[in-house]
């Protein structure tokens, strides 16, 4: 039989790249340029308005009253949702508790506070002193106290905004945890219970650190979604941005412009949120995913390099 020789000097021959032709999608042009003129349409409206009374906007942008009550509101979010996260990730382990004690308290906890609105149990937390004059710790049912006192002097009107928002938010945020939680494979749990650890070690070292993925996004959204409702507060004069913003429309009547200097600081706080909550969320997919998103830094920077691809930068 013959043998087949092949030349290493002849280069084979392979097919050319096939040519890719770009899809063209005009419904998706035509649907951007109606958009294009609704927002400049609106954008018109609004600056040629003289109604919006934009040299007042400028004037209380940065008042020190509605400074003032940018700071309040911000403090008044991280308590209360410091008072949420603590609260609500005990709730979710008390629900998966063997204790049926410990489960059946704590899942009453989250179906009461769940089922009453924020506004009421804020409204009803400023009121408590109508009903308990005086109120106390210590053994029930005609035992001594161990710490009491006037109630009016406890629930300041910073106390009562900070648990009507606080324990709502754990009520809900619990349920976000106790997703993660059910999120980890079973078997997570029993290999570290095989490795000798203990349930509350399992939990610190294995469970929770996993749970964290499904955890830190939803985080993020009551983060903002707090730092919205905190306006609610202003139903008990605690003086927070709305309110501040109320007691100067309330002696001016230049309501439509300060209305505006309050969304311009809403957007900008939760706007800031949402970039903190972008790096906490990359940094937390690390190891889910081959690549990380790019930031919006290096989305930027591609974008002034010219360069049209944007994904797969770690």
């Amino acid at each position: 039989m013959s043998e087949l020789h092949v030349n290493a000097d002849v280069p084979t021959r392979t097919r050319p790249p096939a040519r890719v032709v770009p899809v063209r999608h005009p419904g998706r042009w035509v649907a951007a340029l109606i958009l294009l003129v609704i927002v400049a349409q609106l954008a018109q409206g609004a600056v040629r308005n003289p109604r919006f009374r934009w040299d007042v906007v400028g004037d209380y942008l940065f008042n020190g009253q509605v400074l003032a009550g940018v700071r309040a509101t911000i403090l008044l979010t991280i308590v209360a949702m410091l008072v949420g996260i603590v609260l609500g990730v005990l709730l979710a382990i008390g629900r998966r508790s063997p204790n049926p004690v410990v489960s059946r308290i704590c899942w009453v906890y989250v179906w009461f506070f769940r089922g009453v609105p924020v506004f009421v149990q804020v409204l009803a937390w400023f009121s408590v002193a109508a009903l308990l004059p005086q109120v106390g710790f210590g053994i029930p049912f005609g035992g001594p106290l161990f710490v009491s006192g006037s109630a009016s002097s406890l629930i300041s009107k910073f106390a009562a905004a900070v648990l009507g928002l606080g324990l709502s938010e754990a009520a809900y945020y619990s349920e976000i945890v106790r997703a993660g939680l059910l999120s980890v494979d079973e078997g997570q749990g029993e290999a570290a219970a095989a490795l000798g650890m203990t349930r509350s070690l399992a939990l610190r070292r294995i469970i929770l650190p996993q749970a964290a993925r499904v955890i830190v996004p939803p985080t993020g959204n009551e983060f903002n979604s707090m730092l919205k409702t905190t306006a609610i507060v202003s139903a008990i004069a605690y003086t927070e941005l709305t309110y501040s913003v109320q007691l100067i429309y309330n002696a001016n009547y230049q309501i439509p412009p300060l209305l505006i200097v309050a969304i311009v600081w809403y957007l900008l706080m939760t706007s800031v949120l949402q970039v903190g909550q972008y790096y906490l969320e990359r940094y937390f997919s690390r190891g889910s995913s081959r690549s990380l998103p790019p930031t919006p830094l290096q989305r930027l920077r591609m974008l002034t390099a010219g360069m049209p691809h944007l994904g797969g930068l770690g």
